[in-house]
């Protein structure tokens, strides 16, 4: 296990601790709040430090913390402050639909500062105007033709909206076609196929949400035909292709510091735990199972590239 990976389960076991400690306020125990202030300032550190546990383990914290410190860049900011926002929706669950614009809209913006640090920002609008318009365009031909998703509706959605589509959904199509693209180091099919897994979570938990509705005759996940997946899978790799061509090294480089594509593993934590809160408990198992599996997937294939380019300079 790489000190990487540690750290992250770690920081994902803590939040665990956070999370029972929301279900327990929730059922009505005061003492949960203990596990929401223990269990998330525990992630924080032991997703710095979790690797150097013992005697190391303060003089590393705080040599890592000022280096974090020192290194922060704006949109790991905002990516902080996606994951933060989450954090109150089990003890306001009223507030789901203000939570999820607020951290969908720091997500966005945490994905176009990263494009303008690591490209520049006319490449940074130019992806998120083409992931905005075909997420948004895809979404209203779908709701009113049932191309290429099946058949479904956004008559309940919550505002605010864009042509009856939920402001959320585009925005979170340029953020997570992002991340995806990135985990699968530019390769279009592999981005579509994490999309289309991460979905397999979003479809139980927004038609809970009355986001969206279904009403297609062939139905086999929370009201979805599998022509949805396939949907999602087709739209993603379009726009992670668009992606590719816009900005290609972006998706070349072999970086080993944080990268935008943090955000699907994140939200791997967060979406079954959603799930897990409007009682969806069969539904939480299986998009965890999934999207570990697409992360796996990824990781095994970004180490073949990394091992074919060593050996075609070697």
């Amino acid at each position: 296990m790489t000190p990487l990976l540690r750290r992250g389960l770690l920081a994902f076991a803590a939040l665990g601790v956070a999370f029972a400690g929301a279900l327990a306020v929730m059922a009505g125990y005061v003492g949960g709040w203990a596990g929401i202030a223990l269990g998330v300032p525990l992630a924080g550190v032991l997703a710095l430090a979790g690797d150097q546990l013992g005697p190391t383990f303060g003089p590393t914290l705080r040599t890592r913390a000022a280096e974090l410190a020192a290194q922060t860049r704006p949109w790991m900011a905002f990516l902080a402050l996606y994951v933060l926002l989450k954090v109150p929706v089990p003890l306001w669950p009223e507030g789901f639909s203000l939570l999820g614009l607020l951290s969908t809209g720091a997500l966005f913006i945490s994905a176009l500062l990263y494009v303008q640090e690591k490209e520049n920002a006319a490449k940074a609008v130019a992806m998120a105007a083409l992931a905005f318009a075909v997420g948004l365009g895809v979404e209203v031909l779908g709701s009113r033709t049932g191309v290429p998703f099946g058949v479904y509706s956004y008559a309940t959605a919550p505002a605010p909206t864009l042509l009856t589509v939920p402001l959320i959904v585009p925005l979170g199509w340029f953020a997570f076609t992002l991340a995806g693209t990135l985990l699968a180091g530019g390769r279009p099919w592999l981005a579509g196929v994490l999309l289309a897994l991460w979905d397999v979570g979003l479809e139980p938990l927004m038609t809970a949400q009355r986001y969206w509705l279904w009403n297609d005759p062939a139905p086999v996940w929370a009201g979805a035909p599998i022509q949805n997946f396939i949907g999602w899978w087709a739209v993603g790799t379009g726009i992670a292709w668009g992606f590719t061509r816009i900005a290609p090294a972006l998706f070349r480089r072999q970086e080993h510091k944080s990268t935008f594509g943090l955000a699907y593993p994140i939200e791997t934590f967060f979406l079954p735990g959603g799930l897990v809160l409007v009682g969806r408990y069969l539904e939480a198992g299986v998009t965890l199972l999934a999207m570990l599996l697409g992360l796996g997937l990824a990781r095994l294939l970004r180490q073949e590239g990394r091992q074919a380019a060593g050996g075609q300079r070697a």
